[in-house]
């Protein structure tokens, strides 16, 4: 019995600290959208009934053969930073939500950004500076994924 408790207290803790990595919303990373979709330059929301868990946390797909997709190689579709916005990453190395709508694909890598009212961070990522910013966010998102 005490082994049975053991083992589904560190598979909490575990599925805890995965989601803390994660920008989750709405139940799955990315709130919900399709993260293999992005790749095909689409911003689709994905269906509770067409999900899988992965590294703890839920993907959502809009069909079928994307979730086969992100099963057969799930580091190729996750988004980069857990999710969370990209440009927030590089410059603060801040964990900020993200509008799913705006995204970038850069190097085969998927990227995420906040974007509300007049604040546009994808806009912020490119005038700024992608390529620094993105050093910048690599390094900020080592560090903080390095606090376990």
């Amino acid at each position: 019995m005490k082994k049975i408790i053991l083992l589904l207290f560190i598979t909490f803790s575990t599925s805890i600290f995965a989601q803390k990595n994660y920008f989750v919303k709405k139940g799955a990373v990315a709130r919900g959208y399709d993260v293999v979709a992005y790749f095909n330059n689409e911003a689709k929301q994905g269906s509770k009934e067409i999900s899988t868990e992965y590294d703890g946390v839920n993907f959502y797909f809009s069909s079928e053969e994307n979730r086969k997709k992100f099963k057969q190689n799930p580091m190729q579709y996750l988004p980069q930073y857990g999710g969370f916005c990209a440009y927030a990453m590089g410059v603060k190395g801040s964990k900020v939500s993200i509008n799913p709508e705006t995204f970038e694909i850069r190097e085969g890598k998927l990227y995420l950004f906040y974007n509300r009212g007049n604040t546009n961070t994808l806009d912020l990522w490119t005038k700024e500076g992608a390529d620094e910013l993105k050093t910048k966010a690599d390094k900020n998102w080592k560090k903080i994924t390095k606090k376990k």
